[in-house]
């Protein structure tokens, strides 16, 4: 399915979540290159340019969202998450729940080599739509519509500590601040034999800093951790 009416144009921007006031921008957004090559015979306008300007504009919101979101992290942990935000295959699979390859124009050729499940194609066309937004209205609304897709990834990245070692950055914290070594207890096992949710806590001396609950008691202490760091953060 090509965007070529009024109704297809307006599908899309219900499944992004904007109604643009220039609809030739989102024209643009999803029209390839080698849609373009085919219906002129040269290079006409197509959506290299917004796809640009969308990897900056989405890098700019992603770091302050983080910044913002994650006091506690380091730089090279903010960039290991944005890294994730920002990159092709994550870009694709929200642009591929959005259905956005259906409304791409392609070639011939690209159609027909299954252009519109490409993850660069898709992931490219995502940004330059961004930049439509961006364009037709301003940062806000671009933001909204990134964060809306991104923002649970994310925080499932995040929480399911496929990232971080928490403990670790805990431990080196606690040495650099206090001297000492942080100390975990159990607080509480819960559940029958085979699934267990374990709580632990973390301290510092003898405060508490952290709790976390887990599946298991290292789930449970990398969950404490984080949670001990943002409140070092916190109180900084």
């Amino acid at each position: 399915m090509h965007v070529s009416s009024s109704e297809n144009i307006q599908q899309l921007e219900e499944k992004i979540g904007y109604t643009f006031k220039r609809k030739a921008l989102l024209e643009e957004a999803i029209t390839h290159k080698s849609f373009a090559k085919e219906k002129s015979g040269e290079l006409s306008v197509f959506n290299e340019r917004l796809e640009f300007l969308g990897d900056a504009v989405l890098e700019l919101i992603i770091c302050d969202y983080l910044v913002k979101s994650y006091p506690e992290f380091t730089e090279a942990e903010l960039s290991k998450v944005k890294s994730y935000a920002v990159q092709e295959s994550t870009l694709a699979s929200v642009a591929a729940g959005l259905d956005l390859g259906s409304y791409l124009y392609l070639g011939k050729g690209e159609m027909a080599s299954g252009g519109k499940d490409k993850p660069s194609i898709l992931a490219n066309a995502f940004e330059a739509v961004l930049a439509a937004v961006y364009l037709d209205s301003g940062l806000k609304n671009v933001r909204e519509i990134a964060l809306k897709n991104l923002e649970d990834r994310i925080k499932t990245l995040i929480s399911g500590n496929l990232i971080f070692d928490f403990k670790t950055r805990f431990q080196e914290v606690v040495q650099e601040k206090f001297g000492i070594l942080p100390k975990y207890r159990v607080h509480k096992e819960e559940g029958p034999e085979h699934r267990k949710i374990f709580e632990i806590e973390a301290y510092i001396k003898n405060d508490l800093f952290g709790r976390g609950k887990g599946k298991s008691k290292k789930e449970a202490a990398q969950k404490a951790a984080e949670a001990a760091l943002k409140k070092i953060a916190e109180e900084e």
